[in-house]
Order: structure tokens, then sequence, then C-alpha cells
């Protein structure tokens, strides 16, 4: 059975694995990115990875997901925030497939876990899905069937750019925005605060986490509300790792989107956690690989 080394990169970790032929994780890991020895350190590690795992597995490829925009194509990054310095032109492919001769395609991280979500997960059978993750920043992709939609130079969904009022969405509504708010308004240093700690204390009626908690819900129902009355998705998906949190999170924002959207449609707009959780980049950076290579996963 063939084996292929999976590695998803972000801003905060990196995670890698093996997958096997039919999508079946074999082995992970997880590790700080170390964003800030920058891109050239990312390559370095990535390339130590690969190796690892050729010692222990005859490989058939590599699939890489990234945080980024990236042109699939080249299997480069053609755009990358200041939080991973000297990114943006990085040749993965080029880089991957020079060392180790073996095929190597890369995607996107955010289009990865759509990937994911509508080949196998909260999103299987939904025609046109709008996948969010929510985190440092806010990620999305649209996916008509299970094709990532790209636009015309790579950059389609980069929602969490788009303006609402004087301030990006993701400044609004991302989860590092919670922290910092309630940080604020308890006068104390935000690195006392993440939000598995906001969620305990707001189920335990803290008044300064709850209220947080209903604003960002409130900004993303709004922002969703908005991105929906463009793409008209069936179905919503949303991950990250505040969205562990669903039991709390899942009906305020049904509720805020309820709230922005029309009921025609929104009674036709379903709204679902992510199910592949951590793994979802290195599921749909496979799934992406089988794309590419003539092949469908699905």
């Amino acid at each position: 059975m063939k084996k292929y080394v999976c590695i998803d990169i972000g801003g905060t970790a990196i995670k890698y694995g093996i997958v096997d032929e039919n999508g079946n994780m074999l082995e992970r890991g997880k590790e700080n990115t170390r964003a800030c020895l920058g891109g050239s350190a990312i390559v370095k590690r990535a390339v130590e990875l690969v190796k690892h795992y050729q010692r222990e597995y005859i490989l058939s490829g590599i699939c890489i997901s990234t945080a980024g925009m990236v042109d699939c194509e080249r299997g480069e990054v053609i755009h990358s925030s200041s939080l991973i310095p000297e990114y943006t032109g990085t040749q993965w492919k080029k880089e991957m497939e020079g060392i180790f001769h073996l095929p190597c395609e890369v995607e996107n991280d955010v289009n990865c876990a759509g990937l994911a979500e509508s080949i196998s997960g909260a999103a299987k059978g939904s025609k046109v899905t709008l996948c969010l993750t929510i985190g440092t920043g806010i990620g999305g992709c649209i996916l008509i069937g299970h094709r990532v939609f790209h636009g015309f130079s790579n950059s389609a969904c980069e929602v969490g750019y788009m303006w609402m009022g004087d301030q990006e969405f993701q400044d609004m509504g991302a989860a590092s925005r919670l922290c910092k708010t309630v940080a604020q308004r308890k006068n104390e240093s935000v690195d006392l605060w993440d939000g598995f700690r906001i969620f305990q204390e707001a189920k335990a009626q803290d008044a300064i986490c709850m209220q947080a908690i209903e604003e960002m819900t409130d900004v993303l129902g709004r922002g969703i509300a908005n991105i929906c009355y463009v793409l008209n998705p069936q179905m919503v998906v949303l991950g990250g790792g505040v969205m562990e949190q669903e039991a709390y999170l899942k009906p305020m924002i049904r509720k805020s989107l309820d709230r922005y959207l029309i009921p025609h449609i929104a009674k036709k707009t379903e709204l679902a956690m992510a199910e592949h959780k951590n793994d979802a980049g290195m599921i749909g950076a496979f799934y992406h690989f089988l794309i590419c290579q003539g092949k469908k996963p699905w």
C-alpha cells in the first residue's frame, strides 16, 4: 500500500504525518513553527521531516498544506503575512522534488481544510461549501462540489481581509481578538488569557468573558452573512481551535447568522463545525495531491 508524507504549515504549529492511499492517518506529530526564524528555516525543517520518514517508509509523494496564498500549479507561496518572515516566494514544489525526486503538491491550508471537510467531513454531500478557520486570523475557502474555487489570481475567499466598518473581519472576529478584549477589560496581561480559560470563565458566568464571546459571535454571524449573500453556500463549516467549543458557540453563531440573513437564505444555509480537527490540513493536502495527480478521492 502506498504511503505519503503530509506536512501542514501554520503560523503557530507544523503538523506532519503519514497517510496511506486510502486516506488513513498512520502516524502524526506536531511542533512549534518557530515562524520568527523565517521561511528558509521552515523549508529546512520540512526536508528533515521527509528524510526522517524516508527511513521508515517507502514514500510515493509529498503533500504540503501551508499558510499564505499559493500558486498550486507552481507549488509556490505567492503572498504571506509578516507572521512568517521571508516566506513569500518559497518554491515548495521545486525544492522538494529537486531533493527527493518525488512528486510534491502544495495548497493553501484553509483550502486543504475545506477539501477534507467536503470530501470526508462535515460537508460531505454539500454542493457549495464555505469553510472558515477561526484562529489568530480568519481564513476562508469556497468549494463547488469537491473543487476549490481559486479565483483569477489564486486569492479567492481571502475573507479575513474583508472590511467591516473601519476594521478587517479578522481584526474583529478572530480568536486572538477575543483574548485581547478580555485582557484589556480586566486590565491584565494578554499572556494570562487563552480561549480555553475564557470559555471556562464564561461557563462559570464571568460577565466580561460572556460579553466578549457574544461580541465575537455577533461579528462572525455578520461577516458570514455578508459572504453568504455573495456565494449562497449550502453549508458553512467552521474550524479552528476555538470552534472546539461547539456546544457553547454553535447556537450563538447560528442565532447571529439568522439575524443578518434574510429568512429565505437563512433556512437554506446549514451550519456545522469541522470534523477533522487537527488532521484537516494534512488530509486535505493528501486529497489535493491525488486531484493534481489525476485521481478522484471521492
